[in-house]
């Protein structure tokens, strides 16, 4: 097991367990090197007087081939037993399919394994790896599904041992007043959690080392990883540039992703199975162009238009800057110490994309014409509530907010609280909300 970190889906698991009581298994999904497994783990060890972790990454064939015939459980619950060293205890106990795409058939068994009632079940898994694997089961309706993203900001200070920030940051924002003197600390530290992001083992670097450059290598190493696996499904190598060029796209400030100068001229059909299969992979985050911004974007969302963010911006600031070491890597100082030249903002916009996803909101931009030339754009669309919450970010102090008042003024009847993010401190402006960067998470 790796660095454990107290992580907010814990509670998530805790109220499944109570409130299924057995009735249904649980889907962990996320992307690789998350934290899934470690986090399981840590729950099945702490909530049940026994558990079994079955890795299927590294199961023999005598453990897999158990799943292929389900006449007789009590055989298969021995067998398991025997293998692991376990006694399982009747609803005591837990049973985790780790990395359960490499074993599609126990996957299957699920719906038996929960009709059976005898115990509880975690399945944790990559749902790329997932889909490709389950082409030919039946996927368990006994199934509820929840996602693991990156640590989010509040996560990560808890892994330097701060439990107080987040919360103090809360409370000025509930109350909407400035930070003042505070703020410049604020903004280091959250430059530092910008660079670093919220993968476990890049933050387990930096605080055994406090060595950036270590914390760099370790998020190339899971950059690596994802390309490996992106080359395994894919092995035209679509699906690995369609990730790579996510940093020069959202430097270009294009109002949406253009798959057509990475892939070529594909069939529509192959390039939704292409981007589906990047979605998929958790590693990224789709934001999609509302055609009729209201409150149920879901329904006016125009597939064809999107931009694609890291789920993860500390991975995203390393394939900024792929092809330099890190010693010439100035953007980890220029970053951290507010030097970050304008062409470089789209940092903020990605990890302002990460901070609303983990908060749980859809991912919405909206675009409108400005004169014959130009468009005006909103960032972010949230709903809240029967209103909307139109969010422009800028990577800097600057406070003007053309497209924000445009779109307020054009559809005033739907907006409830105009925000704009930016690096400077909390304040009002007439009615938007100027909202330092650190504060995103906190929106509602």
């Amino acid at each position: 097991m790796g660095t454990i970190f107290k992580r907010k889906l814990y509670d998530k698991l805790l109220e499944w367990k109570n409130t299924q009581q057995g009735k249904t298994a649980l889907l962990v999904e996320g992307a690789r090197r998350v934290g899934k497994s470690t986090l399981v783990s840590l729950f099945a060890k702490q909530e049940y007087e026994s558990y079994m972790l079955i890795d299927f990454n590294q199961a023999p064939p005598k453990v897999k081939n158990l799943f292929e015939n389900l006449t007789n459980l009590n055989d298969i619950f021995l067998q398991l037993q025997l293998h692991y060293n376990v006694v399982l205890k009747p609803r005591k106990s837990l049973i985790v399919f780790d990395e359960v795409q490499n074993c599609p058939k126990a996957r299957q068994a699920i719906k038996y394994l929960v009709a059976d009632g005898r115990y509880d079940y975690i399945e944790t898994g990559s749902l790329i790896s997932i889909k490709k694997n389950t082409k030919d089961i039946t996927i368990p309706s006994e199934e509820d599904r929840v996602t693991m993203f990156p640590m989010d900001y509040e996560e990560f200070r808890w892994a330097l041992d701060d439990n107080a920030t987040v919360e103090l940051l809360r409370q000025f924002y509930d109350s909407q007043i400035p930070l003042k003197n505070a703020h410049r600390k604020a903004m280091f530290d959250f430059r530092l959690y910008m660079l670093i992001g919220g993968m476990p083992q890049a933050v387990s670097q930096y605080l055994n080392t406090n060595n950036l450059s270590l914390v760099d290598k370790t998020k190339r190493s899971i950059i690596r990883l994802y390309l490996d696996d992106f080359q395994k499904i894919d092995p035209s190598g679509s699906v690995e540039r369609l990730f790579r060029d996510i940093p020069a796209q959202l430097s270009g400030n294009v109002a949406r992703y253009q798959p057509y100068p990475v892939i070529g001229n594909k069939t529509e059909d192959k390039k939704a199975e292409l981007l589906q299969a990047l979605a998929d992979s958790k590693t990224t985050l789709f934001s999609y162009r509302c055609t009729d911004p209201m409150v149920g974007m879901s329904l006016n969302r125009d597939l064809s238009r999107y931009k694609i963010f890291m789920a993860d911006t500390g991975l995203f600031v390393t394939m900024c800057f792929w092809d330099k070491d890190y010693t010439e890597n100035i953007i980890y100082q220029k970053l951290l110490y507010d030097k970050l030249d304008a062409n470089l903002g789209y940092i903020y916009e990605n990890v302002v994309a990460q901070m609303l996803a983990t908060a749980g909101y859809q991912l919405f931009y909206y675009t409108f014409p400005k004169d014959d030339k130009h468009n005006y754009e909103v960032d972010f669309l949230l709903a809240h509530t029967s209103k909307l919450i139109p969010i422009e970010v800028k990577s800097s102090g600057y406070k003007a907010h053309a497209s924000l008042d445009a779109f307020c003024k054009k559809y005033s009847s739907r907006i409830g609280q105009p925000v704009l993010i930016y690096t400077k401190d909390l304040q009002k402006d007439d009615k938007t909300l100027l909202l330092p960067v650190y504060m995103t998470g906190l929106l509602k």
